[in-house]
């Protein structure tokens, strides 16, 4: 028995870089996937998205209005207080990017483990204190949970 390298991928199975770009599988969880399709939608056509708008409409029904309205405010949050860019993909990709990994995994621990949230938070809008944006992730936490359908990561 020889241990010889493995032959090196022709052209066509090397990963390309969209592929390195998206190193997270899509959340099996399926209200994470729809505050990731949400996040998304709004991320890449504005706060007023009318498919995100109504993807939270068909799941939440006549009470889809508190967390699309924290949905908006967590986003407008973001964008204020992020110095640096939030990589977002294409709402069609079943994979996700590290950016949006971790804004599943600060929802989903904003209630129980809130100092572990506020690291990753800082981490990644590169800001030491985040108190403000982490308590619009709260609350959208909240909202998911309070209708029944709570962020699991």
């Amino acid at each position: 028995m020889s241990l010889s390298p493995a032959p090196s991928p022709s052209p066509a199975q090397r990963p390309s870089a969209l592929a390195a770009s998206l190193p997270n599988a899509m959340p099996e969880d399926p209200n994470a996937r729809l505050l990731l399709f949400a996040f998304r939608r709004l991320g890449a056509n504005g706060l007023n998205d009318a498919h995100g708008a109504q993807a939270l409409f068909h799941s939440f029904g006549a009470a889809f209005r508190r967390p699309l309205l924290l949905l908006r405010t967590m986003m407008a949050d973001l964008a204020h207080s992020a110095t640096c860019p939030i990589a977002i993909a294409p709402c069609c990709c079943l994979r996700m990017t590290s950016a949006e990994a971790a804004i599943l995994t600060i929802v989903a621990r904003a209630e129980t483990a809130p100092e572990t949230a506020r690291l990753l938070l800082g981490d990644l809008i590169g800001v030491r204190r985040p108190d403000g944006v982490l308590a619009s992730v709260t609350a959208l936490a909240q909202a998911f949970a309070d209708a029944g359908r709570p962020v699991t990561a």
